[in-house]
């Protein structure tokens, strides 16, 4: 995945972004970088600050959570199309979780000063991914 185009094309598919217009999407795709990760690499830590968002490309990732008495859980499993990261787009606070690479993963990545500016550039845009946001959110909290 190479190009702007080829990645508002994939960034479509994306649950996140399925409503922003092919315009905004474009445009949001000249914000991320590529990365890539091999098995077994934290992508992101618990407790640690964050880069911002992360949308699977390829691969497999585990969520990971440490709980006080030091066991861990699998909360999720991620793979193409699948996002996370999204709180840090909005807060600087330490993430909740980590999201461990179980086979080779490649991810784009939106910083939070990357996406605040894209709203800065359309409030719009804004609007319709913290209105799906919220929706993973409570999706999230009719589990617990």
């Amino acid at each position: 995945m190479a190009s702007k185009k080829d990645i508002a094309s994939f960034l479509a598919r994306v649950p996140m972004f399925q409503g922003l217009t092919a315009s905004q999407t474009q445009r949001l795709a000249g914000r991320f970088v590529r990365r890539s990760y091999a098995s077994g690499v934290d992508i992101v830590t618990q407790g640690r600050g964050g880069a911002g968002l992360f949308v699977v490309v390829s691969g497999r990732a585990e969520v990971i959570r440490v709980r006080t008495d030091g066991t861990t859980a699998v909360l999720n499993v991620f793979g193409p199309t699948d996002f996370f990261g999204e709180l840090a787009l909005l807060d600087d606070a330490p993430r909740t979780a980590s999201v461990v690479c179980t086979e080779e993963t490649e991810c784009l990545v939106l910083s939070q000063w990357e996406f605040l500016g894209a709203l800065r550039e359309d409030s719009e845009m804004g609007i319709v991914i913290l209105q799906e946001l919220v929706k993973r959110f409570r999706r999230a909290l009719q589990v617990l």
